[in-house]
């Protein structure tokens, strides 16, 4: 683990497929011990700022730095050696491997991507470290008992636990999570949320969500970054990003936006 807290820092990113800006002059901080969040419409640049941060594509302009050091040409595996870790909107998950072995991939991947040869000659220590870091991350996403089921078999709830547990097994200082919460009932959505708090808070890694679903925005971020067209236009708090008539008016006054002022008023 790095001694900089400083987390993943985008500074002034730029995006450009052809002659279209799909990001433009973006900067946040996802410092770790705190749950960012990144929110806009559809279309905002949101998921292109994941790239971006990633490593799946390099920016026009701009850079990013992780726990301190500039990371804009690393490729992904080297971001992730270096501590960040990444789920996608559409859920990866191998169907024909039990739960546990879902998970134990996001450590034997990191692992791997530092040491290709662990994966023809592993140590009964790596083996050993393995299973506990598995079985660690299957109880901290409270699905321990599914270990032995295959992800086809669960529900969507389930299944977004299995990523994120997957996750925690890679033992990343900083995660990127884009829409966890996608397909997710109001019980699975309030559950998740827990969870993520609760790793920030007894583990003190950073998560930098992108999320459409304001409530759990609301309720788990410390601060928000807002996309539009591409263009930062605001950043702040929950309470004073809701609050914001430039977000209202890019939101267009939706219902999501308006149901998440009252919980976010009382949590202030």
């Amino acid at each position: 683990m790095s001694n900089d807290d400083s987390g993943l820092v985008a500074e002034n990113l730029v995006v450009r497929y052809g002659g279209h800006v799909a990001v433009n002059g973006m900067t946040l901080a996802a410092p770790r011990g705190r749950i960012t969040g990144l929110i806009g419409p559809n279309g905002a640049g949101k998921t292109t700022t994941f790239n971006a941060c990633s490593g799946l594509l390099r920016p026009t302009s701009g850079r990013v730095r992780l726990f301190g050091q500039d990371i804009t040409g690393w490729s992904p595996q080297h971001r992730a050696r270096a501590g960040l870790g990444r789920t996608f909107q559409r859920m990866e998950l191998f169907d024909s491997l039990p739960v546990s072995q879902n998970v134990a991939l996001g450590r034997e991947c990191r692992l791997a991507g530092a040491q290709p040869w662990r994966h023809l000659r592993g140590s009964r220590t790596d083996a050993r470290t393995l299973s506990r870091l598995t079985g660690r991350a299957l109880e901290r996403c409270g699905i321990a008992h599914l270990a032995a089921r295959r992800p086809a078999d669960l529900s969507t709830g389930q299944r977004r636990l299995v990523e994120l547990a997957r996750c925690v097994a890679g033992g990343y200082d900083l995660m990127l999570l884009d829409e966890p919460s996608s397909g997710l009932d109001k019980a699975e959505t309030e559950r998740f949320g827990a969870i993520l708090q609760s790793l920030v808070a007894e583990e003190g890694v950073g998560i930098l969500i992108v999320e459409h679903d304001m409530a759990l925005v609301a309720r788990v971020c410390d601060y928000l970054h807002v996309l539009d067209f591409g263009e930062p236009i605001f950043e702040g708090t929950p309470a004073q990003t809701l609050a914001s008539p430039i977000v209202r008016a890019a939101y267009l006054g939706s219902e999501a936006v308006e149901a998440a002022v009252p919980e976010e008023a009382a949590r202030a």
